[in-house]
């Protein structure tokens, strides 16, 4: 079995990851009760999924221009992704949205 191979299997696995992170954040987006939830989701998987994918894609580049420029992406989505959900959820909170929860603080099961 040869490295070409090798590279070639494990960029399939890593961009097919990404793809389904991606599927499934975009389910929890749908499905999720509240805005906090949804935030959640959508930020996990929307960096997860960026990473496996363009990571994949960088093993399918080699050594190149192309995969610095693609590790360039991956940096900026890495910092820019978690700081601009975290800048909506504290925008959110200043404006008066809360999340869902019972009485007694416990978060309440989704009525879906």
């Amino acid at each position: 079995m040869s490295v070409d191979l090798v590279l070639h299997w494990l960029s399939i696995a890593a961009i097919a990851g990404g793809i389904l992170f991606s599927i499934v954040g975009g389910l929890g987006l749908l499905r999720l009760p509240d805005f906090f939830s949804r935030m959640h989701a959508g930020g996990i998987t929307d960096t997860l999924g960026a990473m496996l994918i363009i990571s994949g894609l960088m093993l399918q580049a080699g050594l190149s221009l192309a995969t610095v420029k693609l590790a360039t992406i991956l940096f900026f989505l890495l910092v820019t992704s978690p700081t601009a959900a975290h800048a909506l959820a504290r925008s959110a909170l200043s404006h008066g949205l809360r999340p869902l929860v019972d009485e007694d603080g416990e978060e309440r099961p989704s009525t879906n």
